[in-house]
């Protein structure tokens, strides 16, 4: 059979898994599905939804069967009525990104973000972030102008002016920080785990244990390269935004991979505590269409597939 694997670079493993040739291995029938390619969704409001083309193409033909995403865009599937399944996390991604704003705004802390612009990714883990920091200081969603930026195009928005803050991340945040006095509101630490989520269907998980173990195995062994070689792994990155059409420097990749953890580990009860906590607030302030129950994507026999995977890599 065909296993449809969703990747794009935001999700660094897979992006890597995609390169190495790993997967194939074991499952020769692989076919590698390119977000960046596929339609866009119809646009919503950054005031009062969330999109979700991630969730959507995993239930749509011509999509995928498994896909690894950052914190935000499972819940939005479960708020639609997806039959999510959680495969696996990555480790906290505390140094990935942070809330700043220039030195110079005149901006000393979240509170003051009240009637600002600030730039997000929206539907990504930045979204969660941007909420779980407004709330801590008792501000609400509606209390600021969130602006759509994407992922790469939020550092100039903030250094041209036309944002008041920013949630960057690496390794776009860099090139600001490199060139500019940046204050940083709130960091992830404080907030968040923020870690990358792996997840599929549950008709697929039901019916191909074999191949999604293998997907997992294959993530292990290509993470455990990345560790190793993370200047090597750093240049698929490069290699992929100049065939098209970009830039992008090998050291600030290098260094944004060394940054970060790897390896695929089961979901967690802390990291569903905060899943849960997030989704609560999304639909409070109508970001979301319902509430949704996080702990109705985890299946317990996939948790102990991950789990012997983890450590058999490790030894």
């Amino acid at each position: 059979m065909t296993v449809r694997v969703g990747y794009f670079p935001h999700n660094n493993s897979l992006f890597v898994l995609r390169h190495r040739g790993i997967l194939e291995r074991a499952l020769p029938d692989v076919e590698w599905v390119d977000l960046r390619a596929l339609p866009e969704p119809a646009p919503v409001d950054v005031r009062t939804a969330l999109p979700s083309l991630h969730s959507d193409w995993l239930f749509a033909e011509g999509g995928y069967d498994v896909i690894g995403t950052g914190f935000t865009p499972p819940l939005t599937a479960l708020a639609k009525g997806h039959d999510v399944i959680y495969i696996g996390i990555s480790g906290p991604r505390i140094e990935n990104g942070r809330l700043v704003t220039l030195a110079g705004s005149g901006i000393e802390t979240v509170a003051d973000l009240k009637g600002r612009r600030v730039g997000i990714a929206h539907g990504s883990w930045q979204t969660s972030l941007l909420l779980l920091a407004l709330d801590r200081v008792g501000l609400t969603w509606a209390d600021v102008e969130p602006v759509d930026t994407g992922v790469l195009e939020g550092g100039a928005a903030l250094v041209a002016g036309d944002l008041d803050a920013w949630v960057g991340a690496y390794p776009g945040l860099a090139a600001v920080e490199n060139a500019h006095d940046v204050r940083t509101l709130v960091d992830t630490e404080s907030l968040f785990g923020h870690q990358s989520l792996w997840f599929t269907s549950r008709d697929f998980a039901e019916h191909n244990r074999e191949a999604l173990g293998a997907v997992v195995e294959a993530l292990q062994e290509s993470d455990a390269w990345i560790e190793a070689n993370p200047r090597e792994a750093a240049r698929y990155f490069v290699d992929d935004a100049v065939a098209r059409g970009g830039q992008a420097d090998l050291d600030t990749w290098e260094g944004a991979l060394r940054g970060r953890p790897w390896g695929v580990d089961p979901v967690s009860e802390s990291f569903l505590d905060e899943q849960q906590h997030t989704a609560n607030l999304l639909a409070a302030n109508g970001l979301l269409p319902r509430t949704v129950d996080v702990r109705s994507a985890v299946v317990p026999w996939i948790g102990e597939a991950v789990q012997a995977g983890r450590a058999a890599a490790t030894v």
